[in-house]
């Protein structure tokens, strides 16, 4: 009975914790948006794809970084050492 509780629960949070890990395109797109309006900037504007291309681009370099270990809290731990 103990094992099935358990079970029972581990499979309960997985199903919550992979129902809100997911983010549409156009979600994003629209928070992105949203975000730029904050900051002052006007619909229709070339300011305005200046900012989303730049939260965009900003985005993918976050993702290269966590991809290919450039994160700078860890350079000391997983960097060759150079010697000159």
């Amino acid at each position: 009975m103990h094992i099935r509780k358990t079970l029972s629960l581990a499979i309960l949070g997985t199903l919550l914790l992979s129902s809100c890990a997911t983010i549409t395109p156009e979600e994003r797109r629209a928070a992105d948006e949203k975000t730029c309006l904050s900051y002052g900037f006007r619909r229709n504007t070339d300011a305005l794809a200046t900012c989303l291309q730049r939260i965009e681009l900003d985005r993918r370099a976050e993702s290269r970084a966590f991809r290919y270990g450039d994160d700078p809290m860890m350079w000391g731990w997983n960097r060759p050492v150079i010697y000159r």
